[in-house]
């Protein structure tokens, strides 16, 4: 009786035990797949509570979340012969677990070796002022590139985005001199059309005051009234000699030399 109790009870342990051995927890986020006697089995255990024959089965679990990686900054050459410094960041995710499993030894690891391979060749095959405004085009060219190794995999590239472009020294102090440059270049000939316009204004101004000369007689009163307001210029204006000599002689009293008209009014 003894014997047959120890039994039953040694049964039920090692069917607990067993039954502990074959339950499993599928996260949300996650698919198992199911390798049984070395097969892999066509159809991924979903979230939620599994089981599998132990010993004989073994479950691999599949994050299937959208995975982050910064890619290392890559130096390289550019087409135009720049050395630059470019870094990444990939976001990609498992679509197939079966195939990420079976197809690829460590799909993230590929994936990072693959970015950076990527990375590097696009760098040769731009120019310095692509990686540097239109980077919307090398990250799709990057995704390309990305998508034709992954695709087999089972992995899904969501996004690839250019990051920063690092220059040396020298190259800055070059784009800066050459931005300076055409900014000065860019004043001066707005300043030369200015001077253009201008002087076409002052030309029909010209032409308008050659028909009407007291308009060039306001013209210069206008002048000394802007030039008083400021009380801090000594204006000096030119006078004709012939009028010069006229006050001269009313003040010394030598009507004689005052010209014709004084001399006709003393005249009997």
């Amino acid at each position: 009786m003894d014997v047959l109790l120890y039994s039953l009870a040694a049964m039920a342990v090692l069917a607990g035990g067993l039954g502990a051995a074959s339950a499993r927890v599928v996260q949300q986020f996650e698919r198992g797949v199911v390798f049984r006697m070395g097969r892999v089995q066509p159809d991924a255990r979903g979230p939620g509570f599994t089981k599998i024959i132990p010993v004989v089965d073994r479950l691999r679990k599949v994050n299937m979340q959208v995975v982050t990686m910064p890619v290392p900054a890559q130096d390289g050459i550019t087409r135009d012969n720049v050395t630059v410094r470019v870094d990444a960041v990939l976001y990609y995710r498992v679509v197939d677990p079966i195939r990420a499993v079976v197809e690829v030894q460590d799909y993230a690891f590929a994936i990072a070796q693959v970015a950076q391979t990527s990375l590097r060749s696009i760098i040769g095959k731009s120019e310095l002022d692509e990686l540097l405004s239109n980077r919307e085009h090398l990250n799709q060219g990057l995704e390309v590139m990305l998508d034709s190794p992954a695709a087999p995999w089972g992995i899904d590239i969501d996004r690839v985005e250019i990051k920063d472009v690092t220059l040396p020294e020298t190259m800055k102090r070059s784009m800066s001199r050459q931005a300076e440059a055409e900014r000065e270049r860019r004043s001066r000939v707005i300043t030369a059309d200015g001077e253009l316009q201008a002087s076409k204004r002052l030309a029909d101004a010209a032409r308008t005051m050659a028909g009407t000369p007291a308009a060039l007689q306001l013209r210069l009163l206008q002048t000394m009234v802007e030039v008083a307001a400021e009380k801090n210029s000594t204006l000096v204006l030119p006078f004709p000699v012939e009028m010069l000599r006229y006050f001269e002689a009313i003040a010394s009293g030598t009507p004689d030399s005052a010209g014709p008209e004084v001399e006709g009014r003393d005249s009997p």
